[in-house]
């Protein structure tokens, strides 16, 4: 048998994302949150392009952010309840990665692929900072996509769009547990 690591698979058996709603400041600090990066990184990349980088957003450009999504969200064709939505993520967030997917131009890897790599990132980032004793989540929404609000808010133009938002902070009360997938009827087994 292979040298196992039953911990880390105890861990990914028993890991769950904490709703962004439960989670409060203070987020980690810059020497707590350097190791959830740097493990963020050490996903998948075929072809080595590194497709991705992460922007770590902190209070004041949470504020920041909040107040142009409520600009874009009509601009953008957003009705008021998808803007207060998004606009909150970033105002109530202690603190935010945004990771960015930015595909090359490659002849041997497709974007599809170099945008799955940046997927993983926020899956390795979202892991991290759970393994780490931090609450966690993955979300996305319209200003994951919308040009006006990447160009403006976050000075990104395309092909760059965000992968992921992973809100990161401290977890007030815990959800109650919920019914995980049933690997009977999610996994199948062919030979042959």
């Amino acid at each position: 048998m292979p040298d196992s690591r039953p911990e880390v698979l105890d861990f990914l058996l028993t890991r769950r994302s904490r709703p962004a709603r439960t989670l409060h400041g203070p987020g980690p600090d810059r020497a707590a949150l350097t190791p959830i990066l740097e493990a963020g990184l050490r996903v998948p990349d075929h072809g080595k392009l590194e497709p991705w980088e992460l922007l770590v957003l902190e209070r004041a450009a949470l504020d920041r952010l909040a107040a142009a999504v409520t600009d874009a969200g009509p601009r953008a064709g957003q009705d008021a309840e998808q803007t207060a939505k998004q606009a909150a993520m970033f105002a109530d967030a202690p603190l935010i990665v945004a990771v960015v997917s930015r595909p090359v131009d490659s002849p041997k890897i497709p974007r599809v692929e170099q945008r799955a790599s940046a997927a993983c990132v926020c899956l390795s980032v979202l892991n991290a900072a759970l393994a780490a004793g931090w609450g966690a989540n993955w979300l996305t929404g319209w200003t994951a996509t919308e040009p006006g609000f990447l160009e403006h808010g976050l000075a990104l133009a395309p092909p760059a769009r965000i992968a992921g938002y992973v809100v990161i902070g401290t977890e007030g009360a815990a959800p109650p547990e919920r019914p995980r997938p049933d690997p009977a009827a999610k996994i199948r087994w062919l030979d042959g």
